[in-house]
């Protein structure tokens, strides 16, 4: 409909809107389903910084509940309560986001999975570590194993309980709950640990609920007329056939040997689904990053006095501490880890050129800017490994990081004479004696 930047700003607050809708028991069917369209349409066009799996698992949490949530414009609590189906497709959820990250672990042959060390990595390497990250890491080495394979044994077997009795069931819930709050201790992960969490719920049941709620016994539900349920069941049968599909496809023998019949329809099921993104594959920290280099973006303006451009979370200064941000995601910041890791992105260079023509919308994203007056003349970015320092030099010095240089990452660049077009990135050259 349009692309503008008003429009973006037009559709944030529309979905804010509709959200207090939804919170407050307002056409939660219209409203959640609205919401839905309106986060596909940013995921679609965000490529890259609108790519995590907790945007694409909202999708598929948005899709279920547009299923699920009653119509009307306010309905009563428990007057139209979701079929078996349902709910079962919500447990699936939670067994695919679970087992998939364990399983990718298993399958993708990394050694610090299969060597129990990952954890004595992770913390170091988070995209985004916390205090009790930095601390976490300094645990002993004997623990950092055995958290290890709790995470594996979480991930793996704990599943299986979201389609066993109710004990069982929240067991599971409060487990994997338990490894979510590790997790968000222990690093920012935006707003993923929160849907984690509301996601488990769904293993619970009313009256697990009642315990910790202020819940009181309402009018009994309406039953549901015959042609609703199997209305329901047509609609949501493509789900549960695709998340289904996803799990088995992660095992060789069911590629191998599933019927020919079986893998046409499948592989045309998800050429129409793929677009809606609502069923998706999940797998964090399949393998695990043992290195953390970072990306330091400086300017100049004669080659040889360079200042850094400060960034709002990510690790940067050694001295200054890391920050506990989420539910807030911090995008650019996360996608400069990112970036670190291979070659320069596209959108990196994009950002750079940017900073040479001194954006205001790009500089408000920053901490801080060096060159309050005008641009540079130069910019360029280098690469640095850190480490986290050890307790001792912690308290000797105060610094949390230790860093090394590892050498350009990219070379000087400048803006090349001539107009500029307006709208595209401009033209650059690099200065290789800089």
């Amino acid at each position: 409909m349009d692309a503008s930047d008003a429009a973006l700003v037009r559709g944030c607050w529309k979905g804010q809107v509709l959200s207090l809708a939804l919170l407050f028991n307002v056409a939660p069917r219209f409203s959640v389903s609205t919401l839905w369209a309106l986060y596909l349409s940013y995921v679609a066009v965000g490529r890259e910084f609108l790519s995590f799996q907790w945007d694409v698992l909202l999708l598929e949490m948005g899709l279920l509940a547009a299923l699920t949530a009653p119509g009307g414009l306010r309905p009563g609590l428990g007057r139209d309560e979701p079929s078996a189906l349902d709910v079962f497709l919500f447990r699936l959820l939670v067994f695919r986001l679970y087992f998939g990250s364990g399983l990718s672990k298993l399958q993708s042959g990394d050694q610090t999975w299969r060597e129990l060390s990952a954890c004595e990595h992770y913390y170091e390497t988070a995209p985004l570590p916390t205090r009790g990250g930095w601390y976490a890491h300094h645990l002993p080495r004997r623990l950092q194993r055995a958290s290890t394979g709790a995470v594996l044994w979480l991930e793996t077997v704990v599943p299986f309980l979201a389609f066993g009795p109710r004990r069982l069931r929240q067991f599971a819930f409060w487990s994997l709950s338990g490894l979510q709050t590790a997790i968000a201790a222990t690093g920012n992960y935006g707003f993923f640990n929160v849907q984690a969490w509301v996601l488990g719920v769904w293993l619970l049941d009313d009256a697990a609920l009642r315990r910790v709620l202020p819940l009181k016994d309402g009018p009994p539900a309406q039953p549901r007329p015959w042609w609703r349920t199997g209305v329901s069941a047509l609609v949501v049968s493509p789900l549960l056939v695709l998340g289904a599909s996803e799990v088995l496809r992660r095992f060789e023998g069911w590629q191998r040997y599933r019927p020919e019949r079986v893998g046409a329809m499948l592989t045309w099921l998800e050429s129409h689904a793929r677009p809606l993104r609502s069923v998706n594959p999940y797998g964090l920290f399949s393998v695990m990053t043992v290195q953390r280099p970072e990306i330091l973006v400086e300017g100049s303006d004669d080659g040889v006095q360079w200042k850094e451009y400060s960034f709002h979370y990510k690790v940067g200064d050694p001295a200054r501490p890391p920050r506990l941000v989420a539910p807030h995601q911090p995008r650019l910041d996360w996608q400069m880890w990112f970036a670190a890791l291979g070659s320069p992105p596209g959108w990196f260079v994009a950002f750079l050129a940017r900073l040479l023509e001194g954006s205001p919308d790009v500089l408000g994203l920053l901490a801080s800017n060096p060159f309050p007056d005008r641009p540079p003349r130069m910019v360029r970015a280098v690469l640095y490994d850190y480490r986290m320092t050890d307790v001792a030099e912690r308290r000797r010095t105060g610094i949390w990081w230790r860093r090394e240089r590892l050498g350009l990452y990219v070379p000087p660049l400048s803006l090349a004479p001539g107009p500029r077009p307006r709208g595209r990135i401009p033209a650059l050259q690099w200065h290789a004696g800089a």
